[in-house]
């Protein structure tokens, strides 16, 4: 197993990787359909096809990956994105790591699942689908460990993969039947960086809500804040929303509370990538101060986010690890500098939303409101039943 990849651009890491790249205009499809952001092919010997997000909105292009090396460097450098789809890319990457050790004894088979399971969670730390899937793929191969077969254990682990994307396209569905219900025809909506289906395997979370809206008739009009400093919100949001024919408004960050005291906006609906056992949310940095302009407005601040983004593990928000990416981001945004040589920066990737600003969190079961740590156990409980 080689250690993490350096970052896009530095040479002799990832452009070394196998790996392969197809193009095509950013409108189009195959199908006529929105594109699958990931999607294994072939067989127990085959790959994963990703969409590379870094490349949108100018090309839509897709990344086969072809080795586990290529998965953490596609996780790791925002390639894929979302909590939802970084699970999923995790689930297949493993597997990408077990091929090489198919026909090789059980012992050596569990070695590299293990080791192969600590490499990818080094990948991010915030989003807890990542381990989440992790665990669910390392409980599948130990249960199948009395076949005494690492290939049949192969097999078994892609399946589970395949079993874990499927899944959450049911979950993107049901998340936006939920969800559409609470908006109204004619409302503006804000949300606030990307969880459409760029961030999952289907619908998305946040953009589900819009998706289902849109297709029973409801007429929305979106306002998207651009999402810095990489601009999901601006790259990603407003082109899935665009592809999809929905009323769509970019506006920087700084613009939110204008176009609330405006009263162009009615409701907020964003995602999340782990929320604590009290409803402490944590999402794109950004989304508190969005929360807190939304109870300013007394406008209905929802999150809508997968029960596997639950960590009930944590007591509350202070306890989520909060990624710190590089400086350049901010510095040299885009291959741009903007800012003097050797400045301090603090760029931290994610934000907690405190349970009390969140009006309820929109999941697959239904809605969790009022947002309390009852609230959510009870939903668990129901789930279990």
């Amino acid at each position: 197993m080689e250690g993490p990849p350096g970052t896009v651009g530095e040479a002799g890491t990832f452009d070394r990787r196998r790996r392969t790249m197809q193009s095509v205009p950013p409108n189009s499809s195959a199908s006529g359909a929105a594109p699958a952001t990931l999607q294994w092919i072939g067989g127990v010997d085959g790959h994963l096809r990703i969409i590379d997000q870094t490349r949108l909105p100018e090309q839509l292009v897709h990344l086969d990956c072809h080795d586990v090396e290529t998965v953490w460097e596609a996780i790791r450098n925002l390639r894929v994105r979302g909590a939802p789809a970084i699970g999923i890319a995790a689930a297949y990457g493993l597997c990408l790591a077990l091929q090489p050790v198919a026909t090789a004894d059980v012992a050596t088979f569990m070695d590299r699942l293990d080791e192969s399971n600590r490499y990818l969670a080094t990948s991010r730390p915030t989003a807890v689908n990542l381990f989440w899937a992790l665990d669910r793929m390392n409980g599948a191969a130990r249960s199948d460990r009395h076949q005494e077969s690492s290939t049949v254990m192969l097999e078994t682990l892609l399946n589970e993969a395949h079993a874990i994307l499927a899944e959450d396209q049911q979950t993107c569905r049901a998340i936006g039947r939920h969800g559409a219900a609470l908006l109204a025809d004619g409302q503006g909506v804000l949300t606030h960086c990307n969880a459409g289906g760029l961030a999952t395997a289907d619908y998305g979370t946040a953009l589900a809500v819009f998706f289902a809206a849109h297709e029973s008739g409801k007429r929305l009009h979106i306002y998207a804040d651009e999402t810095r400093p990489l601009l999901q919100g601006a790259r990603l949001t407003a082109w899935e929303l665009q592809q999809r024919g929905i009323d769509v408004t970019l506006i920087c960050d700084s613009t939110a509370a204008q176009v609330m005291r405006e009263g162009r906006v009615q409701a907020v609906v964003v995602g999340a990538d782990r929320i604590a056992a009290n409803g402490d949310t944590a999402n794109k940095i950004g989304t508190y101060s969005v929360a807190v302009l939304a109870a300013a407005h007394d406008i209905p601040f929802y999150v809508a986010a997968p029960l596997s983004t639950f960590d009930l593990a944590l007591d509350s928000g202070d306890q989520i690890p909060i990624e710190q990416r590089a400086a350049e981001e901010i510095t040299n945004g885009f291959g741009l500098r903007t800012a003097p040589e050797g400045i301090n920066v603090y760029n931290p990737v994610f934000d907690v939303t405190p349970a009390r600003y969140i009006r309820a969190i929109i999941c697959e079961r239904g809605l969790i409101e009022p947002v309390n740590r009852e609230q959510i156990a009870t939903m668990y409980q129901k789930t279990q039943c």
